[in-house]
């Protein structure tokens, strides 16, 4: 939606506060509601429904870049291999799995994890493998 002109948006939420106007009108045909108090709660709606769908979409990208930045920092790291492992981030919470060659290196993963700014936790299913 920030992506939008102005104009556009104005004219994009006019157009989706008249569309919810004509639904809501159809409601009730006993409402004692004026169309500017039908419109109001309408524009409110949908106000309170483009802010949700704006958090969520920004906590995506969000999520995507930290993914990023975390890959990025595991294929810098000495003894680390971006393919062995995956890595996944909800609401801020990287998830790494898949195998490492040594306790050292689980640990090193999880740090380096860690310390990629926007992260809020990390969950470590990274298993090491059997040497043999």
């Amino acid at each position: 939606m920030n992506n939008l002109k102005s104009g556009n948006r104005v004219a994009l939420l006019a157009l989706i506060a008249g569309a919810a106007l004509a639904v809501a009108g159809c409601d009730n045909p006993k409402s004692t509601d004026t169309v500017g108090q039908k419109m109001d709660r309408a524009t409110d709606k949908m106000a309170t429904a483009t802010d949700r769908a704006t958090s969520k979409a920004a906590a995506a990208v969000d999520d995507t870049a930290i993914t990023a930045k975390v890959k990025t920092s595991i294929i810098a790291e000495p003894g680390l291999s971006a393919l062995k492992i995956d890595v996944d981030t909800k609401d801020g919470v990287v998830t790494l799995t898949g195998t490492v060659d040594s306790a050292t290196m689980k640990d090193r993963a999880h740090q380096v994890a860690q310390s990629t700014s926007g992260v809020k936790s990390v969950v470590d299913n990274l298993v090491v493998k059997s040497q043999g």
